[in-house]
């Protein structure tokens, strides 16, 4: 299990991309047309502003390694889910 810190702080992380995103989005394009202005406010926006900074964690431990996006969750919590079938439409397969 990840340490609670580094959960709390990636939640952090994401309400202030999503705080600033319409702003970033709006420098970004007019940074894009040339405008130097534009450039520089995006410059001193927050850095936990841009989305780059945001790590995809599992939903249940926060494990930040093999994280699986179609599910939100870890390999590790996927194969445990999956073997107990609390995971819709997949099952153990054997042959």
């Amino acid at each position: 299990m990840a340490k609670k810190a580094m959960v709390q702080k990636n939640l952090k992380v994401a309400k202030t991309i999503d705080k600033y995103a319409e702003k970033r989005a709006e420098l970004k394009e007019r940074a894009r047309k040339g405008d130097r202005e534009a450039i520089l406010e995006l410059s001193k926006l927050p850095r936990n502003a841009s989305p780059t900074r945001l790590r995809n964690r599992c939903q249940v431990n926060g494990r930040p390694r093999g994280y699986m996006r179609e599910f939100g969750i870890s390999r590790v919590m996927f194969r445990q889910l999956a073997g107990e079938g609390l995971i819709p439409g997949v099952k153990k397969s054997s042959w």
